[in-house]
């Protein structure tokens, strides 16, 4: 079994920028790739708000860029996914899919996965119109009706994308109005192939040997009653058809070909359960941000709980990762 200084497990911009540290500073680091190789950025096509691109570059572009410059100063890439750590007297043992690593101290950068609803017909029609990423499965919609669900930043970027394909994208959200930048609603909502559907939620994913319907309710707020009056008593403008109505929300059918969803993330720690401490979804607790409840141990980017979900401050966290790393490495 080969020893290595430091091994990252996760190869987005936390994990890489850790590794581009550590192996400029003169240390020997292993990653890891983990199942999603370049992390969830992969999954974004233009970025425009990442220092020093004048001009959008895509994600897949942008973490191959910090491959190569982390394998430029010596880091050692192996698409391999972490099961399993242990700690020895002087080494931390990872069992992977593929084979057994040991080093002297890990920094855990395995970011976080897409959330998806646990309502019925998610399994059934999953890959078959349901979908968590837009920038993967969006071309197979061409002049097609698809949804997409949440109203956050990550869901504007999905109806961004979409547009490019899709003749009518719906803008699902449980919520009276949307958390994004205000910069991405401006640009995203004035476009007329864009439908937004306040308070609503999907209960049911429907169709035959693929995605052909959601079952919504939504719901009757004070802000929204001129909206919801108008969904209610009209659905057909929207491509609904109403199924069920009282004072309180109205149960109706959407025709749709396709479904992305954009609701959140869970962090990728299962592995690490019962080996240092993590909090109640699952993110790991830091000390001073990057310092695990295990010495030796250090942790980097998504998998910390913040509110803060930018490639920008994963790199940083990898930056402060690295440089903790060094000094315990040092001693």
């Amino acid at each position: 079994m080969e020893k290595y200084d430091v091994i990252i497990l996760g190869s987005g911009p936390a994990g890489y920028t850790a590794a581009i540290y550590l192996s400029r500073g003169g240390f020997k680091p292993l990653i890891l790739t983990g199942v999603q190789i370049g992390g969830q950025l992969t999954l974004t096509t233009n970025i425009e708000n990442y220092s020093g691109f004048p001009e959008p570059i895509a994600g897949i572009d942008l973490m191959n860029k910090m491959k190569v410059q982390a394998e430029r100063f010596g880091t050692k890439v192996v698409n391999d996914l972490a099961l399993k750590i242990e700690k020895g007297s002087d080494q931390f043992k990872i069992t992977g899919q593929k084979g057994g690593y040991s080093s002297k101290a890990v920094v855990v950068a395995t970011g976080a996965s897409a959330i998806w609803l646990d309502v019925p017909g998610v399994g059934k029609f999953k890959g078959k119109g349901v979908s968590a990423c837009a920038t993967c499965d969006g071309p197979f919609f061409k002049e097609k009706t698809v949804a997409v669900i949440g109203g956050s930043d990550t869901a504007f970027v999905e109806v961004e994308f979409l547009l490019r394909f899709a003749k009518r994208v719906y803008l699902i959200h449980r919520r009276e109005e949307y958390r994004a930048e205000k910069i991405l609603q401006d640009r995203v909502l004035k476009n007329e192939k864009v439908a937004p559907l306040f308070n609503t939620q999907v209960i049911e994913f429907l169709g035959q040997d693929k995605l052909g319907h959601l079952r919504l309710e939504t719901k009757f707020k004070v802000q929204s009653d001129k909206y919801m009056s108008e969904v209610g008593k009209y659905p057909e403008r929207y491509g609904g058809k109403l199924m069920e109505k009282n004072s309180e929300k109205i149960v109706w059918q959407l025709a749709c070909d396709g479904a992305f969803m954009a609701i959140g993330h869970k962090p990728n720690t299962v592995f690490l359960k019962g080996f240092t401490d993590l909090d109640e979804n699952g993110y790991i607790k830091t000390r001073d941000e990057v310092f695990t409840s295990v010495d030796g141990i250090f942790a980097a980017g998504d998998v910390i709980a913040n509110k803060y979900k930018q490639a920008l401050i994963a790199a940083g966290s990898g930056c402060k990762a690295a440089i903790e790393v060094q000094e315990y490495l040092k001693k």
